[in-house]
This record gives structure tokens, C-alpha cells and sequence, in this order.
């Protein structure tokens, strides 16, 4: 006798590839089990202000679908979660899911932030990319969602053995729950998206652009919350000591060369901050340093010469080095040239742009899932059938399995949408 199928699906991680598959199963009836590690959602796609190459609005094409996911009934959103185990096969997957404390309501919590400015415990603000603090009850940035705190008990004085209530004396909705805990989930499922997204190398590695070294240079995840309006600076550029920058250096290609592979999106985002700082500082100068230019995709080679054409002093480099002095707040750029020559700019500001790579749990997860990994520690998938992974039931989507742009992403949620509800029919 053949057991029936489980149409429930489960799609772990919830940024933008994530949140698109997830409607669409919705939309076709399917109960969706949405798996995010973090306490908020919307991935990497929400720490950006404006998206290329029409420089729309990415909250306003976010949110909306954001507030969708949380009004379906079709789907459970299951923040602060990670899948832990994974047993059967398509069609009756059985799932286990780490979920832990939140130590806040979010039925009781109304987001208000009261509990915030009591808290005498501050920690840098990973989501800022730790350019601020925040308490050890937070939310990640102003408008994250789900609209509710949670405690960092790691951080929080009560695991310090300290009696501190101030956040729950603070709240007015007894929406604090100190004796909060963690839960073991165990869901069965059809078939399994996996769209957990990517992170940015750390140029910390090159100890030659001496970066955390000298206040002036910025990663491209720093730069853009710089100019998000919900940022750290309420979307004023400036560097870390208020100043304007006059010069402003774009840096491609970081760890390129360490990697063996081009993350595709990087050209056009240091692009879109050439044109956030022409649309902000008057007489700004701009240098663009790079080793290869990749523009692909519709609308992008428009949108690049455009900003080109505003004044970027494109060089072609090699052998860059960034240095300075206490006494001095320029940066030194070193580089040889196209032809060869040993060159030297001073810049206010350095912006980097480095590799694209797979998120901090990819590797642990293709063990649980017992999917494989390509060279370079993305998640494998068939060169015909851009969606399947090397496991029977369990789809890869969006920068879980390579660097692409948003359209690319939201193309491959429709697929693997597609896929599951096919693997998942009786």
C-alpha cells in the first residue's frame, strides 16, 4: 500500500526568495511551514533602501508582502527556528525544529517600545552592522517584522544572575515573559524549499585594506545602512565622525581573486551608491577601482552608464592597498594602473565590495538535510533543472545556491513553487 502525500511544505529562510514561494503555495491552498533563524524576517533584501536598477523603494515592495505572509492563515511563520533532524522522503518528510525563546509576547506585545529605554544593558546592533548599540531587549531596525522585541538573554542581566525586571516593569501589556522557553517542533511535510540566502565576505581577511583599522572604510552592507532611512544615520551619509565625505572610493571585486568566482551583483550596487552620493553631497568625487566590470541583466547597462556619466573616475587596478595615519583622517590608496604605473589617491571615504557567500548555517544545514554542496559551499543543484538538489524532494532557491539579482530570485521561488506542488500530488 502507498502512503499518501503530505502537501504541507516547509521553506527554511525567510528573506525574499523565501517570502515569494511561500505566497504562491499559500495562494494554492498548501499549508506553508516558514523556518527563519532570525527574530525578524525579510532577509537581506530589507537592509536596503533602494533596489536596481529603477532604484524602487525596497520597503514598499517588501512590506507589503511581509504583512501578507503574516495575515495568510495558510502559513506559520516560525521565527528564531532552525531545522534540527530530517527523516523519511518525498512525500512524508518528517521535520524537527529548534525554536527558541523569545522571552516577549507576540500576541500580548503591541511594539510599542517601551521596554527599550529602561534597559541598562547595551550590545552592538548586528542588523547595523554593530555601527550603533542596542539594548538587550531590541528589534533589529525600526519597522522590522514580526512588530515585537526579543530579549538577548545571553546579554540580558538576569542571566548574569542579576534580579532585573525594568523591561517588564516598563511594558503595560505584560507582554515580558522571563520564564519563556526554547521548544522542540516536529512537522511532516511533502517536499522542502530551501532559500536561505547569503552573507558578505569579510574584508577583515586582507589585512591590507586595513579594514576596522581606519574609521574612513566602510563595507557594502555599512554603507547601504547608512543610507536607509531607518538606519543609524537616518539615511545622512557621513562618516563616523559626522563629517561629509568630499572623496569617496568604490572598491570591487574584494576576495574575488580568493574565491574563483564573480557574485555577479556587486558592480551594480557599488553603481547605486555612486548615485546615492551624487544625489546627496554636492561636488562628491568619486573613484570606482575595479579589476573587471560584469553588468548583466535588462535595465542594468542603462542604469550603469547613466551613473558613469555623472563624473565616477573609473581606474582598471591591481595590487590596492589602503593606508593612513592618526593624524590624518584621509585614506591613502596605492594601486598600479592599467598601464602598469604605481599610482596613490587620497579618499575621505572607502566603500569595499566583497564576495558574495553562502549564509553561516548552509553548511550544517546540507548535513541535516543530506543535500550537497557545490566547490565554492553553495547549495548543489542540477546543471538542467536549476532548482533540484542532489535529495529527492528538497528544492534550493535565490542565493542559497549562487549570487543573482532579485528578479532571478523571485523567478526561482516561482519554479520551486511549481516543483513542490508537483511532488507533493498523489
Amino acid at each position: 500500500m502507498t502512503m499518501a502525500k503530505n502537501k504541507d511544505i516547509l521553506v527554511i529562510g525567510a528573506g525574499l526568495a523565501g517570502i515569494e514561494a511561500s505566497l504562491l503555495l499559500a495562494k494554492a491552498g498548501r499549508t506553508v511551514h516558514l523556518v527563519e533563524q532570525q527574530s525578524y524576517f525579510g532577509g537581506a533584501s530589507i537592509k536596503s533602501e533602494e533596489v536596481v536598477p529603477n532604484m524602487e523603494c525596497a520597503t514598499c515592495m517588501l512590506a507589503p508582502k511581509q504583512s501578507d505572509i503574516l495575515e495568510n492563515k495558510n502559513i506559520e511563520l516560525l521565527s528564531l527556528s532552525e531545522v534540527t533532524a530530517i527523516q523519511g522522503e518525498t512525500g512524508n518528510f518528517q521535520v524537527t525544529i529548534h525554536k527558541k525563546a523569545r522571552y516577549v509576547s507576540l500576541e500580548n506585545c503591541i511594539g510599542c517600545g517601551a521596554c527599550f529605554e529602561p534597559c541598562p544593558v547595551e550590545s552592538p546592533n548586528a542588523f547595523e552592522e554593530n555601527m550603533i548599540k542596542r539594548k538587550a531587549v531590541y528589534v533589529a531596525c525600526a519597522g522590522a517584522l514580526p512588530n515585537a522585541p526579543v530579549i538577548d538573554m545571553e546579554q540580558c542581566l538576569r542571566s548574569k544572575g542579576q534580579d532585573c525586571t525594568a523591561c517588564k516593569e516598563a511594558c503595560m501589556f505584560d507582554a515580558i515573559l522571563f520564564d519563556d522557553k526554547d521548544e522542540t517542533i516536529t512537522i511532516t511535510v511533502g517536499a522542502i524549499i530551501i532559500a536561505t540566502g547569503y552573507s558578505l565576505g569579510d574584508p577583515g581577511q586582507f589585512p591590507e585594506l586595513s579594514y576596522r583599522k581606519l574609521p574612513g572604510i566602510y563595507s557594502a552592507f555599512e554603507f547601504e545602512r547608512l543610507r536607509a532611512s531607518n538606519g543609524p544615520t537616518s539615511g545622512a551619509i557621513t562618516l563616523r565622525d559626522g563629517r561629509k565625505p568630499g572623496s569617496i572610493a568604490l572598491i570591487h571585486c574584494v576576495g574575488r581573486a580568493q574565491k574563483g568566482y564573480c557574485s555577479q551583483v556587486c558592480c551594480m550596487y557599488l553603481a547605486k551608491f555612486a548615485h546615492y552620493a551624487f544625489d546627496q553631497i554636492e561636488n562628491v568625487k568619486i573613484y570606482e577601482l575595479f579589476q573587471e566590470i560584469s553588468i548583466p541583466g535588462k535595465g542594468n547597462q542603462k542604469f550603469f552608464k547613466e551613473v558613469m556619466e555623472k563624473g565616477v573616475h573609473r581606474i582598471r587596478v591591481s595590487n590596492l592597498s589602503i593606508t593612513g595615519n592618526d593624524n590624518d583622517p584621509a585614506l591613502k590608496i596605492a594601486y598600479t594602473n592599467g598601464s602598469a604605473e604605481a599610482k596613490i589617491i587620497d579618499v575621505d571615504m572607502a566603500i569595499l565590495a566583497p564576495y558574495i557567500e553562502p549564509s553561516p548555517n548552509t553548511k550544517a544545514l546540507a548535513t541535516v538535510l543530506g543535500v550537497d554542496l557545490d566547490d565554492h559551499g553553495f547549495i548543489k543543484t542540477e546543471p538542467l533543472d536549476p532548482v533540484t538538489t542532489t535529495r529527492d524532494g528538497i528544492l534550493a532557491i535565490g542565493c542559497a545556491q549562487k549570487p543573482q539579482f532579485m528578479n532571478g530570485v523571485t523567478i526561482q521561488a516561482h519554479i520551486a513553487a511549481g516543483q513542490a506542488l508537483s511532488l507533493t500530488e498523489d
